[in-house]
C-alpha cells in the first residue's frame, strides 16, 4: 500500500520525578539527604532512510509514545532515562505542523534526522539541594512533561526526472523499458494508482532517477481525477518528460491534450510551467505518429522526440539527451553551492560487508594467551600498564 500523506500524534516521554530521602544507617550518626534524580524522558526522532518507500507504517497507527524516565530512589540512585524512539521516513518527506501549517523540516537526504518531540527533563532529588545553610533539605522536583505535537508527514518523491502526461500515454511502459521498475501496465486509463520510481543506468557511473506520475486529466489541480493527489511528486523533479499519445483512445486531439497538461501544471504551481521539459511522442509504431510530431513541434516551438517503448525505437537517443540535461542541472546546483540529491547515491548499506565475529569471553584479552604451557601463575603484565608492578594477578 502506497501512502504519501498522514497525520500523526507524537508524545515524548515524561521526565522521572526526583526522590526525597534521608540516609538512615546504623552506626552512621550523621546521615543526610540522599534522594537521587529522576531520568530524562525519551524523545521522538525522525530519520530519513533509503529503502523506506512510503508512509504506510503510519497509516493505521496514529499515536506514538516515547518511554518516560524512571523516578529517582534513595542512596543517591538516579532513575533510568528513557530510550529515544526513532521513526523512519522516506527521503523527500516534508514535516508540517498540523496546527499552524508551517513546514518544520524538509528531509531530503539519507541519514538526515532531527528531534521532533523532545522528552521532559528529569526531576531533582533532595540531595541536589543540600548546601552549607540547608543541611537537611526535604524538597524535590517532579519531572517535566514531554512535548506533544500533531504533525503531517507529506512525501514528495525525490527524482531527477518526472514522467507526466495523460492517462494511457505510455509512461509506465517507458519506465519499464529504461529501468528495472515493473509498474502495472494495461490498455486502459488510470492503471497506475501511485507514483513509481526507477533508476536508469547508462554507461559508466552515469545514472538518474525517474518518477512515473499517475495520469493527469483536465481539472486535476482542482481535485478532479487522481492527478491532484500526486502533483506534489513533480515538484522536486528538475526535468519533466511530457509524453503525448499520437492517437488517444478517447479520440481527443493530442495537441489539446498537451496544452491541457501544461495548463494544469501552471495552475498547481507556476514554477512547474517554467521548468525544463522534453516533449516526446510515444507509440511511434503507429502510422501517422511522425505527422503528429511535426504538428506538436510547431505548437511547442521546440524539438519533439519520437519513440516506441514497445520496440525500443528512439529510447537510447532520448536517454542521452535526458542525461545531458540532468548533468547540466547538477553542475549548476554545485556551482550555486546547493547540495545535489542523487536518489541512488551510496546511502545504501553495502550488502557484502563482513560481519564482525563475536568471540566468547574466555578468548578476550589476556585469557586468550593461556594454555597448558602458559598458566595463570606464569603470566605477567606490563608494570607500566598494571599497578601490580608486574606481579601475576
Amino acid at each position: 500500500m502506497f501512502v504519501d500523506r498522514v497525520l500523526i500524534e507524537l508524545r515524548a516521554g515524561k521526565g522521572g520525578d526526583g526522590c526525597s530521602s534521608m540516609r538512615r544507617e546504623k552506626y552512621v550518626p550523621r546521615g543526610g539527604p540522599d534522594g537521587g534524580d529522576g531520568g530524562d524522558g525519551a524523545s521522538i526522532v525522525l530519520e530519513a532512510k533509503v529503502g523506506v518507500n512510503s508512509l504506510a507504517a503510519y497509516a493505521n497507527q496514529r499515536l506514538f509514545r516515547a518511554t518516560k524516565g524512571q523516578p529517582g530512589q534513595g542512596s543517591l540512585r538516579h532513575g533510568k532515562k528513557g530510550r529515544d524512539q526513532k521513526l523512519l521516513v522516506p527521503p523527500g518527506t516534508t514535516v508540517i505542523d498540523a496546527d499552524q501549517h508551517f513546514v518544520i523540516k524538509d528531509m531530503k537526504h539519507h541519514g538526515e534526522q532531527f528531534v521532533i518531540a523532545r522528552g521532559g527533563k528529569r526531576g531533582r532529588g533532595n540531595a541536589h539541594f543540600k548546601s552549607s545553610v540547608n543541611r537537611s533539605p526535604r524538597e524535590c522536583t517532579p519531572g517535566e512533561e514531554g512535548e506533544t505535537r500533531f504533525v503531517i508527514l507529506e512525501l514528495k518523491s525525490i527524482a531527477d526526472v518526472g514522467l507526466i502526461g495523460k492517462p494511457n500515454a505510455g509512461k509506465s511502459t517507458l519506465l519499464s523499458r529504461i529501468s528495472s521498475a515493473r509498474p502495472e501496465i494495461a490498455d486502459y486509463p488510470f492503471t497506475t494508482k501511485h507514483p513509481n520510481l526507477g533508476i536508469v543506468e547508462l554507461s559508466g557511473e552515469r545514472s538518474f532517477v525517474v518518477a512515473d506520475i499517475p495520469g493527469l486529466i483536465e481539472g486535476a489541480s482542482e481535485g478532479i481525477g487522481l492527478g491532484h493527489e500526486f502533483l506534489r511528486h513533480v515538484e522536486r523533479a528538475g526535468l519533466l518528460i511530457h509524453l503525448v499519445e499520437p492517437f488517444p483512445a478517447d479520440q481527443t486531439d493530442p495537441i489539446e491534450n498537451y496544452n491541457a497538461i501544461r495548463k494544469e501544471l501552471a495552475e498547481y504551481d507556476a514554477s512547474l510551467a517554467q521548468r525544463d521539459q522534453i516533449i516526446v511522442i510515444t507509440k511511434a509504431e503507429l502510422d501517422g505518429a511522425a505527422d503528429v510530431q511535426d504538428l506538436l513541434e510547431q505548437e511547442a516551438g521546440q524539438t519533439v522526440h519520437l519513440i516506441s517503448s514497445l520496440q525500443g525505437t528512439g529510447t537510447d537517443e532520448l536517454l542521452e539527451v535526458v542525461m545531458q540535461q540532468v548533468e547540466s542541472r547538477r553542475q549548476a546546483m554545485i556551482t550555486a553551492g546547493e547540495q545535489v540529491v542523487v536518489g541512488n547515491e551510496s546511502a545504501r548499506e553495502p550488502t557484502n560487508k563482513p560481519k564482525k565475529k563475536r568471540l566468547p569471553p574466555h578468548l578476550h584479552g589476556h585469557t586468550a594467551e593461556l594454555s597448558n604451557e602458559m598458566q595463570a601463575k606464569d603470566f605477567k603484565v606490563d608494570p607500566e600498564v598494571d599497578p601490580n608492578n608486574g606481579e601475576a594477578k
